[in-house]
């Protein structure tokens, strides 16, 4: 199972943080490995909307992948489940505090068959790159 949080304190108000974060077309400017975010609904993002993302992986390859919204609170709320791809789940509160917003960024899910084995080292491998995406999006939120 994997499962860990990545706490970012973020210079800039709740409402600010969750409208870059949960906007599809902003996903490859704070995380290094996603080539691309589409959504496949129409219509604005909330619950139920279908995002096809693609990430680079080691060796030059690129997974896809495609997610859901499975909640949508502007300014409190935003969480994405996979349907098709590596089952890590994520879950992104937005808490209010002076003088701007403590981001709570949850990865979670469990691997199937034989990469469960590698759970524990995927793990470390994925809390450090969603700490230096975090990082990289207070940078860019805060300039």
């Amino acid at each position: 199972m994997i499962d860990f949080t990545v706490d970012t304190e973020i210079a800039r108000q709740p409402g600010d943080v969750f409208a870059y974060v949960s906007d599809p077309g902003n996903l490859s400017n704070w995380q290094t490995n996603t080539v691309s975010a589409v959504t496949e609904t129409g219509g604005p993002v909330g619950v139920g909307t279908r995002i096809r993302e693609v990430h680079s992986a080691p060796g030059g390859k690129e997974l896809e992948s495609l997610v859901e919204v499975s909640e949508y609170e502007p300014g409190r709320v935003f969480a994405l489940q996979v349907l098709e791809g590596t089952p890590i789940h994520a879950r992104i509160t937005f808490e209010p505090i002076e003088p701007g917003t403590v981001m709570h960024f949850r990865a979670y899910g469990q691997l199937e068959r034989l990469m469960r084995l590698a759970s524990p080292i995927l793990g470390r491998m994925l809390q450090r790159q969603f700490t230096d995406d975090c990082a990289r999006l207070k940078a860019l939120l805060e300039s």
